[in-house]
């Protein structure tokens, strides 16, 4: 079992004994520090910050070109066909024009669209801002990231109302 991004809260220790020993905490995002160091500390396993490879695992570490200053990996899961990804795409309302289901990081709609993610068929897309997806995930993942720049018009908008919300 492994932890990605981790953001500590109560009864966390307790979910992480039922499914087992963990392995590690995994952070995909150089500024997703969140709780991860003091969540790899308690339970004694190593915070692995921006793995360039995890040998022995089932997982995949794949670079996600962005900005200069931005540095994020994401997870493909072969097997479970699952793609962990922690900013470059997200599900939270301020990624999403309306009528899509997921949705480029803003920032990266203008300079980046994460292509690299295109080269996965996942079923399944876990996300560092919002909730999964699990249906028709690839031909999600393919319109958001091939619509990222058409689709700004229609986030900047629900950008504004973040903040207030």
């Amino acid at each position: 079992m492994w932890l990605v991004d981790a953001s500590d809260f109560e009864g966390l220790d307790g979910r992480v004994a039922a499914l087992g020993r963990p392995r590690a905490v995994l952070q995909l995002l150089d500024r997703h520090d969140r709780d991860g160091a003091a969540i790899a500390d308690r339970l004694g396993v190593p915070l692995l910050v921006m793995p360039e490879e995890l040998p022995g695992t089932p997982f995949e570490i794949v670079p996600v070109p962005a900005i200069p200053g931005w540095r994020e990996v994401a997870l493909w899961w072969p097997e479970r066909r699952t793609l962990v990804v922690a900013d470059a795409v997200g599900t939270a309302a301020y990624y999403v024009a309306p009528g899509r289901r997921l949705g480029v990081n803003p920032v990266m709609r203008l300079f980046r669209p994460p292509k690299a993610l295109l080269r996965f068929e996942p079923e399944h897309v876990l996300v560092g801002h919002g909730e999964g997806l699990h249906e028709n995930a690839t031909e999600e993942l393919r319109l958001a990231v091939r619509h990222a720049r058409r689709d700004l018009p229609r986030v900047v908008p629900k950008l504004f109302r973040a903040g207030r919300d």
